[in-house]
């Protein structure tokens, strides 16, 4: 295991009597790709908005790069970033504007030559002048990465990277970013419900169920471990039969 740039240590947090998220620890160490599997409602999302620091946790404690992300909040999003395909940027600005605005947040040096390099990168240069909240989701979704991308981090949160793009697109991105974890050590949070993009990005994943870690290992560990073929056949057995040592658990049908 290399030295952990995010470690998670029984972290809680309750929403009223509901645990959205249930003793849950991990690390990610530098250069790791995790992936953080899970249903719509298995405490993904606030897990993550926790380690961003948006949201506190009942009880635990998150620790990025050996600091308090709560105490010292701006030194760890100089090291950090993070591109969700549902979340909007300033749709009246054009995408250079956008890029601009976030290159001068970050203090990215040389960012005009910045930018023109990821947007070739993720091969929509020819959008630069398109007004933002024209664009399809798709090309919404390299543009979230060109901007997580500006400050070269350390650690990269990615909320369903490829969500919205055609086959050629998300193969491509995939690419790009294993690429990217490789030459420069980018350690890697990773959410997706698609599970091609977590066999062939992630070193290692995490399954979450009612707000708890089920499974821990490579992808290949995991599908050996339940006798399965697939990353998608853990999944589904994980989220409809609950407990995943359990294979005679009913499956529901239906509503």
């Amino acid at each position: 295991m290399s030295e952990p740039v995010l470690i998670v240590e029984n972290l809680r947090r309750l929403f009223g009597e509901t645990a959205a998220v249930e003793d849950l620890s991990f690390t990610v160490g530098k250069g790791e790709v995790v992936g953080l599997l899970g249903a719509n409602g298995a405490g993904k999302t606030t897990a993550i908005h926790i380690i961003l620091g948006l949201m506190k946790p009942t009880s635990g404690r998150v620790t990025l790069f050996g600091m308090d992300p709560f105490k010292h909040r701006i030194a760890v999003l100089k090291r950090s970033n993070y591109a969700s395909a549902y979340s909007d940027l300033p749709g009246n600005l054009y995408v250079w504007q956008n890029l601009k605005v976030f290159a001068g947040i970050y203090r990215v040096k040389n960012a005009d030559r910045k930018i023109d390099e990821l947007l070739e990168m993720l091969e929509i240069s020819h959008l630069k002048k398109r007004v933002t909240g024209h664009l399809s989701a798709g090309e919404s979704t390299r543009l979230h990465l060109c901007k997580a991308l500006l400050n070269d981090p350390e650690l990269l949160l990615l909320d369903e990277p490829t969500a919205s793009l055609d086959p050629d697109i998300a193969d491509k991105v995939r690419q790009l970013l294993r690429r990217i974890q490789l030459e420069r050590g980018i350690a890697i949070l990773y959410t997706s419900h698609n599970m091609r993009d977590i066999e062939e990005v992630c070193d290692r994943v995490l399954f979450m169920h009612a707000g708890k870690v089920v499974a821990d290992g490579s992808p290949a560990e995991v599908i050996a471990k339940f006798d399965e073929t697939t990353m998608e056949q853990v999944f589904i057995r994980i989220v409809r039969g609950g407990d995943p040592e359990n294979r005679s658990a009913p499956v529901p049908v239906g509503d």
